[in-house]
């Protein structure tokens, strides 16, 4: 048998999708958030395509922002809870930030873990 379900470490979402605009980009590289500010807010986000399964708490799984095809990595967060629909095909989900990346640590991140050049918000991939 086949199965179409997709192994995650990784909530990559944009704006449109559900990103908590509370965590606006613009306003945390001028004047960066701290994880207390979101620390174990609850957030939740509703129909992503694809069945998906992501790394159970107390395994972190990184949270990336998808602005226009490029990746910023904001933080790290634990999946709180999942709701699939196989008919559907779709995965909703609740989640809390655990550590939330300063501007620094955002751009170090894409180098360090992604290393895509195409994805590279930031452009510090040479």
């Amino acid at each position: 048998m086949w199965s179409v379900i997709t192994l995650n470490d990784t909530l990559q979402i944009t704006s449109e999708q559900g990103f908590p605009a509370e965590l606006n980009l613009e306003t945390h590289l001028a004047t960066p958030y701290t994880t207390s500010d979101v620390f174990w807010k609850v957030f939740s986000f509703r129909e992503k395509q694809k069945i998906r399964v992501y790394q159970q708490v107390p395994v972190r799984n990184f949270l990336v922002q998808n602005i226009d095809g490029k990746r910023v990595y904001r933080g790290l967060i634990h999946i709180l809870s999942l709701d699939q629909d196989y008919d559907k095909k779709i995965t909703s989900w609740t989640f809390t930030i655990i550590h939330l990346n300063s501007p620094e640590e955002m751009k170090m991140a894409h180098r360090l873990i992604d290393r895509n050049k195409q994805t590279d918000y930031f452009g510090v991939i040479e």
